[in-house]
């Protein structure tokens, strides 16, 4: 890891407000770029009150959402990152199999036309720097224009945790090992 983490009683007063909100919300736990967030405390302030939208508030359950930010971690090859929301798709039902194919770099076979139409989305935001017209109306129809804003939600912000992650070299818990090539 290239940055040193403060503990709370290393924390300005500004850093421990942010790091004390962010253990009192749904996460329980600070978001592990928060660590590094810290050191512009009202940009991390604002960055984990969107992470916790995305996570918990978006009309899509964690199987779904879920997706999009795992082809985001692909794509930038975010170790820790794909790390931490594989355990969170299983615990949330994504079939492992879905999990391996965004591993592999392969389209997954899907059932669900939303699952399909969100990694669609999340890999063409990555790849194409947008969506064609005849995807966005598919994901209109398919997901709303609110799922479709928040799919472009979840990428962007799971994009900043994925560069935050990979600069600051974000290791894997002890005895783990990635599984990204």
């Amino acid at each position: 890891m290239r940055l040193k983490l403060l503990s709370p009683g290393e924390m300005s007063a500004d850093q421990k407000e942010t790091y004390d909100e962010a253990i009192a919300g749904k996460r329980g736990a600070p978001p592990a770029p928060m660590m590094a967030w810290l050191n512009s405390p009202e940009m991390a302030r604002h960055a984990t009150r969107l992470g916790a939208v995305l996570r918990f508030d978006t009309i899509f359950p964690a199987k779904l959402s879920e997706i999009a930010i795992l082809v985001t971690a692909r794509h930038f090859s975010s170790h820790y990152e794909w790390y931490a929301h594989k355990r969170l798709a299983l615990k949330g039902g994504m079939d492992a199999e879905i999990i391996e194919a965004i591993r592999d770099r392969r389209t997954p076979p899907f059932d669900d036309p939303k699952a399909k139409t969100i990694y669609d989305v999340a890999k063409s935001l990555h790849e194409a720097r947008g969506v064609s017209p005849a995807l966005y109306e598919e994901a209109i129809k398919v997901l709303s224009l609110r799922g479709l804003v928040e799919i472009i939600g979840l990428c962007g912000y799971y994009t900043m945790v994925s560069m935050t992650l990979n600069t600051f070299e974000f290791g894997l818990p002890e005895g783990e090992t990635s599984e990204l090539a």
